[in-house]
């Protein structure tokens, strides 16, 4: 598409201190225009919504342009990460891409950048590192850590700047995410957007404290605090910051005093303002004071051009906007996942024991992940060659929870953009031991334990996934994932939906119960996570697919989420070995054959379904074709269903809850189209509907096991 030309004043989108040294005039009027683009532009858009021209909402930066154009010019984009708030309009037209594909944006049209798949402002640039927000406030922070440390570890000199107002600044995730970035001496700005009001509160009515750049000293970090009235002093305070936090990387905290001049959004009223309080902030509007400043010394007849030049330039770009066609589904559908992979180069092995780096390293070292005070980090080269890996396909004997170690063990020593993290999966080597070992052998800045920060955690994953590694995130329940549900469900799994942006990142969930943990520690969560869209999902049932299914994963370009039961960690040991199919754990696969009806399962219920089959084949003859699902998601069910028409029956088994259930799903999927065939009703055989109870005598109870599935399809049959 053919957009109008950009004009020279805004082919220059890069600003350092010495330019400010070396002609303070054109620096400042380099400032200026791409403030007034920004201004005049909100401006605009808030006019177009007006007249109805473009949906949903929207949140202008009117008043934040003197914070977010001097930040977005002085960092480096050629490196750097950022993640804008819904007030960053003006740091989106610096940092890339011409006007009209940001106005295309709010148009919701064919030249969307995100296909119009996302809402006005919730863009970024995901091939500049400019990682889009959501809604849910505070959640970016970890992002923009995690791209962050990934580009040091490539190493690049990169800082990272994220945004939270004053009003998130109350969440957890920001808690989680300022002392996950001290931790790590992560080299992020962290920008307190402080209008003093968050939507209709005021600060009054948040804080005790009303200084919020001194929490910095919480963390030990840093903290500054700056107010936006002045351009100028914004530039250099940044210019230092920015200079001093990519030269000695460490988390900077700045809590800037900006200005909302239109309200929270296009619909806010300000009716909750005290009389006179909006027109006040109006008043010290700082451009036009700037402006009237810049005027004052000599430079009002070039002011005057630039002011012109803008005018023409958003009035010829909304109109070339205003011109495309309106956005079509088409490729819809197709857009929920990533492309296939190809496959990884794997040696065919399932590994060694030998240590990828010396053992000598002491264990007691912070997670820092690389050389912090030269602004560099380790580089990881592959190490496979190093390791003298066995290359027979001959089985070893393994439990479940050796097994993945050995494909954990397998993919850190010949990926290296691979890396494990998770709480006590150091020294400890994870709850279950999974882990185990890891730490010794490879060394803290690839495998670390986390603080207990599931939510900043999960983001910090998906931020190194976004940018060029793939981690392999651990909880030490299934259960505690539900405090990162935000980031799984509502952030990675929408990424390549709404940004075309690949998240390369494995999520493992020891689940299940059976072991007299009680309800927080024993759920099976497929259900509540699958329900949400963009999630692979695998649940091996054998140590062979356990060991499969890491491989699968991990080279995924998706997240894939790996439920583990906790039940068969140590439940015997079987043969293992490389299998070259191994991308066939995608597939369910066929237990045992029979005819008077069909069983899908998956989990620990495999083992008990097939108990149950034997049962029946000894005592009544009756056979069962038995179904491993393995993939939750996606599904692919069209071996089962020729096995559905074939016998016309269905029995559905799975650990978690029936009401909502994985099974309800998979009774849908299986007889809508075949309900003609069916010779009669289909069977769900699930846990009751209660939380997950402790004593073993009522967690019998409460979950299916091999008697209480013949039981039920005994009484089924009749």
């Amino acid at each position: 598409m053919s957009f109008p030309a950009t004009p020279a004043l805004f082919q220059n989108r890069d600003l350092r201190l010495a330019d400010l040294a070396a002609d303070r005039d054109a620096a400042l009027l380099r400032t200026y225009a791409w403030m007034q683009l920004a201004r005049t532009g909100d401006n605009r858009i808030l006019d177009l919504f007006r007249q109805g021209l473009i949906r949903g909402t929207v949140t202008g930066g009117q008043g934040n342009e003197a914070l977010i154009v001097p930040l977005a010019l002085l960092a480096d984009k050629s490196v750097d990460v950022v993640s804008f708030s819904h007030r960053g309009f003006g740091g989106h037209l610096v940092w890339s891409d011409h006007l009209c594909d940001h106005l295309c944006q709010y148009f919701a049209n064919s030249g969307s950048p995100t296909k119009a798949r996302e809402g006005n402002i919730h863009h970024g640039d995901l091939k500049a590192r400019s990682l889009p927000m959501i809604s849910h406030l505070g959640i970016m922070l970890s992002n923009v850590i995690g791209a962050t440390d990934s580009q040091r570890r490539s190493g690049r000199p990169a800082v990272g700047f994220t945004f939270f107002g004053d009003g998130s600044s109350s969440t957890g995730d920001i808690h989680e995410s300022l002392n996950l970035a001290a931790l790590l001496s992560a080299p992020v700005i962290f920008v307190i957007e402080n209008n003093h009001y968050a939507y209709s509160t005021p600060t009054r009515e948040q804080f005790v404290s009303p200084t919020l750049w001194e929490r910095a000293k919480g963390y030990g970090m840093e903290g500054l605090e700056m107010n936006c009235a002045d351009p100028e002093n914004v530039l250099r305070t940044l210019g230092a910051a920015i200079e001093k936090v990519r030269a000695h990387p460490r988390p900077l905290l700045i809590e800037a005093h900006t200005f909302r001049l239109r309200g929270h959004a296009a619909y806010d009223t300000c009716d909750y303002m005290k009389p006179g309080e909006a027109e006040a902030i109006l008043a010290e509007d700082p451009l036009p004071k700037w402006r009237a400043k810049l005027a004052a010394s000599g430079l009002a007849a070039r002011l005057d051009a630039i002011d012109a030049e803008v005018r023409e330039f958003v009035e010829s770009c909304i109109k070339s906007a205003m011109a495309l066609p309106p956005v079509t589904p088409d490729g819809m559908a197709e857009d929920l996942f990533a492309p296939d992979a190809p496959p990884m180069p794997w040696v065919p092995s399932i590994g060694s024991e030998q240590s990828a780096v010396s053992s000598q390293q002491p264990e007691s070292a912070g997670i820092n992940t690389g050389d912090r005070s030269s602004g560099t980090t380790a580089h990881f080269s592959p190490l496979a060659s190093s390791l003298s890996p066995l290359t027979s396909s001959v089985a070893e004997q393994l439990t479940m929870a050796q097994a993945i170690n050995k494909a954990l063990r397998k993919i850190l020593t010949e990926r290296p953009e691979s890396l494990v993290l998770g709480q006590d999966i150091g020294t400890y080597g994870g709850a279950f031991k999974v882990t185990e070992h890891l730490l010794r052998d490879f060394g803290r800045p690839r495998v670390f334990s986390t603080p207990l920060c599931e939510s900043a955690s999960t983001g910090y994953a998906i931020g190194l996934a976004c940018i060029g590694h793939r981690p392999i995130e651990e909880f030490q329940f299934a259960d505690f994932a539900t405090d990162a549900m935000t980031q799984i469900t509502l952030n990675a799994a929408t990424y390549h939906f709404r940004a075309g942006q690949k998240v390369p990142v494995v999520f493992r969930f020891p689940c299940g119960g059976g072991l007299t943990f009680g309800s927080f520690h024993s759920q099976e969560m497929e259900a509540s996570f699958l329900a949400f869209p963009g999630i692979k999902a695998l649940y091996p049932s054998t140590p062979q697919d356990a060991f499969n299914a890491l491989l699968a994963a991990y080279e995924d370009d998706n997240p894939v989420i790996i439920f583990e039961h906790k039940g068969l960690y140590r439940r015997g040991k079987h043969p293992v070995k490389f299998d070259p199919n191994y991308r066939e754990v995608w597939q369910p696969k066929k237990v045992r054959s029979g005819d008077f009806a069909t069983i899908v399962t998956y989990g620990e219920m495999v083992q008990h379904c097939d108990a149950a089959a034997t049962y029946f084949a000894e005592e009544y003859e009756t056979t069962f074709d038995l179904f491993d699902l393995r993939a939750l998601s996606p599904l692919k069910l069209d071996a089962i269903k020729e096995s559905v028409a074939r016998t016309g029956r269905l029995v559905v088994v799975h650990e978690g809850r029936r009401t909502h259930g994985f099974g309800a799903e998979l009774v849908s999927r299986l007889t809508e189209e075949l309900f003609g065939s069916l010779k009669a009703a289909p069977l769900r055989i699930a846990a009751l509907d209660l939380p997950v109870p402790f004593a073993p005598e009522l967690e019998i109870v409460y979950r299916p096991s091999k008697d209480k599935i013949v039981d039920a399809i005994a009484a089924w049959m009749g």
